[in-house]
């Protein structure tokens, strides 16, 4: 006999790590393999602390499960929450678990470490084995957090009912990411049953008697060719933002000079009221050149749309002191208040629904730009004062055997 723990703890350890092993190989999961791992270890000491004795000592049952020890550097390990619970008592919980429930509820009934309603019978009520499914907790941390909690409970050797795991999962990302794609799809669907409903609309009343007569029916069609050209518009935008997210990973590595493109860009707009002030010996960004022609059409396209009547849109190329390429793009419009331009990129959101939609936009310029910008490792900028206009700034990386082009020079 070893004192402290017999050869059979030994060995049951051995096992419950060969395991932990077949679990990983299997899997491939690493936060499921130290779960399993820490299981079985806590089984097997929780098992050792009331059946392994030594000759000279009778076996002393404790009056309640004594908290296992051992498991401290394995539960660190494990970057999600992990409780250990002996009965109602939280026998020991890793970092995570104590900064998001607090270092005071080792020693505390569980039931007040994780106050749910949901969570409570899982936690000390009996475990069904056929009922597995997680239990999803609103209100731990903050509370716009979302976790899930997973109960599993070890068992002794002898069969019995050992100490409970509790692991809590972060579900916050894939929440928010749920919500945008509900709100993508709700906002995506009103955006293409409005133009359609119009077009429907004016197609009953041609049918009938309003058909006849050439003025109406030119008006009518004319209103038609607006919306349906705005629903084609919606559509682009909406296949192009799809398959730049599915990019959005493979780094772009051309050479793209920008400086070109913008007087193409700005060619392209017919563009007396586009003022260019381009640095000279601007280096070439390391870029995707039709997704750079896009972003420029959306920054200079809402310039112009929502400048003020008779003002120019000023275009700003050079270097920037941190050796990345700074364009930006400014209006001389309105301007928007500052609560709203934290939102300005996401899909659909638009400061004045009304004018947008005259003006043509689909509200999902300044998303596809930011999503470009992104994919191209830059940063984005947006600064506005109010009465004065509007500056979108955007850092892009020059390309890595870019040479400048002295000769590209342009300030009109």
């Amino acid at each position: 006999m070893i004192h402290g723990f017999g050869v059979r703890t030994f060995t049951a350890i051995g096992i419950v790590a060969l395991a932990a092993a077949a679990v990983f190989l299997l899997s491939h999961d690493v936060q499921t393999t130290l779960v399993t791992l820490v299981g079985g270890i806590a089984a097997v000491l929780a098992a050792a602390g009331t059946s392994e004795t030594t000759v000279e000592e009778a076996p002393t049952p404790p009056p309640t499960e004594a908290p296992v020890t051992g498991l401290g550097d394995v539960l660190e390990a494990i970057v999600e929450p992990i409780l250990i619970v002996s009965g109602s008592t939280v026998a020991q919980a890793n970092a995570p678990a104590r900064a998001l429930l607090g270092g005071h509820i080792v020693g505390q009934d569980v039931r007040l470490a994780i106050r749910h309603p949901a969570a409570a019978e899982r936690l000390v009520g009996p475990l069904d084995p056929a009922v597995s499914a997680p239990i999803d907790l609103v209100g731990l941390g903050t509370l716009d957090q979302r976790w899930q909690m997973r109960v599993v409970q070890s068992a002794r050797p002898n069969g019995t009912p050992g100490q409970r795991i509790v692991h809590l999962i972060d579900q916050t990302g894939n929440y928010a990411a749920e919500r945008m794609r509900v709100d993508f799809v709700a906002n995506a669907s009103h955006e293409l049953r409005t133009p359609l409903a119009s077009i429907l609309g004016y197609i009953e009343t041609l049918s009938d008697d309003a058909g006849d007569d050439p003025g109406i029916r030119n008006r009518f069609l004319t209103i038609m060719d607006n919306e349906a050209r705005r629903m084609q518009r919606l559509v682009e935008d909406l296949i192009s933002l799809s398959r730049i997210e599915a990019e959005k990973y493979r780094l772009p590595d051309r050479a793209v000079d920008l400086a070109a493109l913008i007087a193409e860009v700005r060619a392209e707009l017919a563009g007396s009221d586009v003022m260019l002030d381009i640095a000279p010996a601007v280096p070439a960004v390391a870029g995707d050149r039709v997704q750079l022609s896009q972003m420029l059409h959306n920054l200079i396209g809402n310039g112009i749309k929502y400048g003020a009547p008779g003002t120019s849109v000023a275009v700003t190329l050079r270097q920037d002191r941190t050796g990345m390429v700074r364009l930006a793009v400014a209006d001389q419009g309105d301007g928007i208040a500052a609560e709203h331009i934290p939102r300005l990129t996401e899909r659909f959101y638009r400061v004045d629904a009304g004018r947008s939609r005259a003006a043509g936009g689909t509200g999902l310029g300044l998303a596809i730009v930011k999503h470009i910008v992104e994919r191209h490792r830059g940063r984005l900028d947006i600064a506005s004062v109010v009465g004065t206009g509007t500056t979108v700034s955007i850092l892009l990386p020059v390309h890595a055997e870019s040479t400048a082009n002295p000769s590209v020079v342009i300030k009109t």
